[in-house]
């Protein structure tokens, strides 16, 4: 869900040099373009007007509320991975948010400083030695690789709104989660830098990476006194970010 927003930040720009981790290229970027022109127009416009009526109290709420919805997800995957101490910080977050926290509204579990990792099934079979595969732009969904892929059906059979018997109310809340997803990720378009399909990528691949491993990617590669980089207010310019 949040990929489908990442995919709707920008638009394309011409292909450049083959990345060895998108040998899908082509097919990818046609995908993005149809993800982009569906977020410019309905997703994004609708996000704003979202962003704008509703006070930021209430969107951090509604954010707790899904995010809370995801910890026995969380707990099952970091059993899945050997992972008993973070499964036991879920179940504890879930069980304080959705009583003290009245239905996951208010995140008091983090006011407690209980907190851990997110884990999610394309994470869990990357623990297992699974490799990450190609690159891949889903269409509606977004940035994802063939492992992500493989594990979206387990993410999504253990999200606890998958299994609303009301069909109506169960596609009210999917339709409010992607609102206040692609809301807060309104200020991050500005973020954005270059060639804005390979950008989106990039970011992404190396967001997961560092989810699967649990933030251990060893050296930075950046850190080295050998790059140096000077930058001019002339390669910030406005039309960067113009529609």
């Amino acid at each position: 869900m949040m990929a489908l927003v990442l995919a709707g930040c920008a638009g394309t720009q011409t292909m450049q040099e083959r990345n060895p981790d998108d040998p899908w290229e082509g097919f990818n970027r046609r995908v993005f373009v149809f993800n982009d022109a569906l977020d410019r127009a309905v997703l994004r416009p609708v996000a704003r007007g979202y962003d704008t009526i509703t006070p930021q109290p209430v969107q951090t709420g509604v954010g707790n509320f899904f995010s809370n919805l995801g910890e026995p997800r969380t707990a099952l995957n970091s059993l899945l991975q050997g992972k008993p101490g973070n499964a036991g910080i879920a179940a504890t977050r879930f069980l304080i948010n959705t009583t003290v926290g009245i239905g996951g509204l208010w995140d008091f579990a983090t006011h407690m400083e209980i907190t851990g990792r997110d884990e999610d099934f394309g994470q869990t079979l990357g623990a297992w030695g699974v490799g990450e595969g190609a690159y891949l732009v889903l269409p509606f969904l977004g940035p994802s690789t063939l492992r992500d892929t493989a594990g979206l059906p387990l993410d999504w059979y253990t999200y606890p709104i998958t299994h609303v018997d009301d069909v109506a109310l169960r596609n009210a809340l999917r339709a409010v989660q992607v609102v206040d997803t692609r809301a807060s990720l309104l200020d991050l378009e500005e973020l954005i830098r270059g060639d804005r399909y390979s950008f989106i990528r990039d970011s992404y691949l190396q967001q997961r990476r560092y989810e699967v491993s649990d933030g251990e990617l060893g050296d930075d590669p950046f850190a080295s006194d050998d790059f140096d980089f000077d930058f001019d207010d002339d390669d910030f310019a406005d039309d960067d970010f113009a529609d």
